[in-house]
């Protein structure tokens, strides 16, 4: 699991990430990104902390038995305004550079520093 995000880093993941949901190369939602994990497609999972705990326990565990790395950051309403959504608990990535670069970015190699 990645550590939690930052405000800055927040937003530069977001911007990533809504990038890919544009580009159809990342999905919302929990039972999406289940899926695509049992699927062996998921390249990395960005999940809400405040995320719902029925969705967390369904989303968490196989997400570890299948080795998906899980950024635990932006609030779920965070996440639903970037996929247009009220909310969402989850965003999973399926592009390997695209989660690629969110990592560097969570992992602080990213930022540009002023």
């Amino acid at each position: 699991m990645l550590p939690n995000v930052d405000a800055v880093t927040e937003r530069q993941l977001l911007g990533l990430a809504g990038l890919g949901l544009r580009a159809r190369t990342a999905i919302v939602g929990v039972e999406r990104v289940r899926d695509a994990a049992r699927r062996g497609r998921l390249a990395l999972a960005i999940v809400a902390p405040d995320a719902a705990r029925n969705s967390l326990e369904k989303l968490l565990p196989i997400l570890t038995a299948k080795g998906v790395q899980v950024v635990m950051g932006p609030a779920a309403s965070s996440l639903g305004a970037t996929a247009g959504r009220d909310s969402a608990d989850a965003i999973g990535i399926l592009d390997p550079e695209l989660a690629r670069g969110i990592r560097r970015i969570v992992q602080g190699k990213g930022r540009k520093t002023a």
